[in-house]
């Protein structure tokens, strides 16, 4: 079964290949994107973190999601030597975090259930489990970012999560902490693959803040591949990376 519907401001796909899946078990995961939207969207005003920025609740009001949310944001920031920076402009925006902790919590409520075989891409972020519904690992494409309808890599996966941070979609909204008011351009897109996607994610938006070194941070983290195109579209890649290379 395959669905994609459209929250959080992007288009979410669901497939589970598993054969006893049900419409309600598919139910279940978007309710669940539903939920984390209303938490954590900076576009909606009545979203938790639109009443945090705005000064209407106070932290001994926040709720335990948020609070998980804000200390793993934290720790990330620390793992990054702070180019993981969810403070801008005089708010907390944790987008570049909630969107991978959640496909990997939308993961792993699909494995409560009982499924061990499924896909879940939400606005280019991945996670995959087991096979796809041939019985083969999932293929995913990573996209040209001068030209959105042409893959530059078919990548082949098990049980991993790939995110990539660029500017092709949604233009400069990463920004350098250490010079917050300087555009990224000397890169176009980073993909990062993980053990699983909130780990990609956000070190994926790390990575980018980082500009061309983001490349040689991914290389030197354990269980990690990269994927760097530069502005002249260029690529370099981890040294691990050729082995998800679909043949």
């Amino acid at each position: 079964m395959k669905q994609t519907r459209s929250l959080m401001g992007m288009h979410i796909t669901i497939e589970v290949a598993d054969k006893n899946v049900k419409q309600k078990d598919i139910d279940k995961i978007y309710d669940y994107f539903t939920y984390i939207d209303e938490k954590f969207s900076t576009f909606k005003t009545t979203s938790e973190i639109s009443l945090i920025n705005n000064n209407i609740i106070e932290k001994d009001q926040y709720s335990s999601c948020m609070k998980i949310v804000l200390s793993l944001c934290e720790e990330t920031k620390n793992q990054t030597n702070g180019y993981f920076d969810i403070f801008h402009n005089g708010k907390l925006d944790p987008s570049g975090l909630v969107k991978g902790w959640s496909i990997k919590k939308a993961s792993d409520l699909l494995k409560k259930r009982g499924f061990k075989n499924f896909y879940i891409d939400a606005g280019g972020d991945i996670q995959v489990a087991g096979k796809n519904g041939k019985g083969e690992s999932w293929t995913v494409g990573i996209r040209n970012p001068f030209n959105s309808k042409e893959i530059v890599k078919v990548l082949s996966l098990e049980n991993k999560g790939i995110a990539t941070s660029g500017t092709e979609i949604r233009g400069q909204h990463i920004y350098n902490p250490r010079k917050p008011t300087a555009e990224i351009k000397d890169i176009v897109s980073l993909t990062v693959i993980g053990l699983n996607v909130y780990e990609a994610d956000r070190f994926a938006t790390a990575a980018f803040a980082m500009g061309e070194k983001g490349i040689n941070f991914i290389e030197k983290l354990s269980g990690f591949e990269g994927y760097m195109i530069d502005k002249k579209g260029i690529a370099t890649y981890t040294s691990g990376f050729d082995k998800y290379k679909k043949l």
